[in-house]
Order: structure tokens, then C-alpha cells, then sequence
């Protein structure tokens, strides 16, 4: 059997960030939310009343039609006028989260994974072929949105799975609740989890 063809084994996964007790989903919201928030970009923007094109002219005169006075059609109770306090496009949507919170929501993150059976050992290798990651995944059942963790994106790597649909590719050391909590399946090289392993054990300062 091929190192490409190879099927998931059976592999001890440390206790310590795979099977940590989950007494509340309040870090893993916090933590789901940061990284959203962090993705989002500030691409609204809206015309105050000085930025809007027009309304030099008085719309009529100020006495005499029985009317309520107005200096300019871009007045912002008007129609087409300007908007106040609308977005700016400079906002900043960022929520902060410490490493050692991050690293707790991790370790909730898998554990519920691996509670559910969704995370599997499997020792990635290939060419830089389209077609072998696909076999790969067929062979072990893999047919939903999968999340493949490895130690290094290699060119070989980034091109047999670009474009492989329902497939998300990162690194070890990015690995985030968002994609852990959102994927069917896990995929983790053994390299890789030394990788989670050394990061999700190292005690914080």
C-alpha cells in the first residue's frame, strides 16, 4: 500500500486537550466570535450632508409658500440627503482575546470534536496531485467539509488540495474554534498534532 492510499489508524490522542470537560459553551462563543469579528472589514460607508452632491440652491424661499424653511435639498431628513452617524469605513469590528483563553477554547474545541467522533490520525503524503487527495479521502470515507490539519503547507501539498471542494486546509499553529466547530471531520498528520500537542500543553506566562 502506497503512503498516499494509506487508511486512518487508531492513535492516542492526549487527554489533556482531547477529552478536557466542557462544562459551559460561554469561552467557545467569545472565542467563535473573535475570530469573526477579526475577518470582518469595515466596507460600508455612508455621504454626511457636506459630501453629497448638490444642494446649492435653496429649494424655495424662505417666507411666503406656507412651507417649513429649508437652506438645502441634502438636509439629512430628506430624501437623497446626507446620513448622520452612519459608517465611515474606518470602524474597527476587532474583539481581543488573551492566548490562554484562546488555548482553553481550543482544548474545548477538540475535545468536543473528538467526543463526536469527528477527529481522525491520518498520515498525509502526496505528489501534488488533485486526484490523489481526492482517492485519499474516498478511501477513508471522508465526504463532508473537512478540515485538514498539517504541520506545513508544502507546494505539494497547497496544490493536490486547492482545489478539492469541502476541503479546508491550515496549518497546525492556526488552527481556530471557528473551523474546528465547523468542520464534519478533522484531519490531522501525526506531525501536525505534535505541533497542537506542544502548543496546547505549553504552560502560559
Amino acid at each position: 500500500m502506497s503512503e498516499i492510499t494509506k487508511t486512518a489508524t487508531k492513535t492516542a490522542l492526549p487527554k489533556e486537550i482531547f477529552a478536557v470537560e466542557v462544562k459551559n459553551h460561554e469561552l467557545l462563543k467569545l472565542a467563535y466570535d473573535s475570530y469573526l469579528a477579526n475577518s470582518r472589514t469595515a466596507s460600508a460607508t455612508t455621504l454626511q450632508r457636506g459630501e453629497v452632491r448638490g444642494g446649492g440652491k435653496k429649494p424655495w424661499k424662505q417666507k411666503g409658500t406656507g412651507r417649513a424653511r429649508f437652506g438645502s435639498s441634502r438636509n439629512p431628513i430628506w430624501r437623497g440627503g446626507g446620513v448622520v452617524f452612519g459608517p465611515r469605513g474606518n470602524e474597527n469590528y476587532t474583539k481581543t482575546i488573551t492566548t490562554t483563553s484562546k488555548r482553553v477554547a481550543l482544548r474545548q474545541a477538540l475535545s468536543l470534536a473528538n467526543k463526536a467522533g469527528k477527529i481522525v490520525v491520518l498520515d498525509f503524503k502526496t505528489t501534488g496531485k488533485t486526484a490523489e487527495t481526492v482517492k485519499l479521502l474516498a478511501d477513508n470515507k471522508l465526504d463532508r467539509k473537512v478540515l485538514l490539519v498539517v504541520d506545513e503547507k508544502t507546494p505539494e501539498i497547497l496544490r493536490s488540495t486547492n482545489n478539492v471542494q469541502r476541503l479546508l486546509l491550515t496549518r497546525a499553529n492556526y488552527l481556530s474554534v471557528y473551523h474546528i466547530l465547523n468542520a464534519d471531520k478533522i484531519v490531522i498528520t501525526p506531525a501536525a498534532l505534535a505541533v497542537v500537542t506542544s502548543w496546547l500543553t505549553k504552560e502560559d506566562k
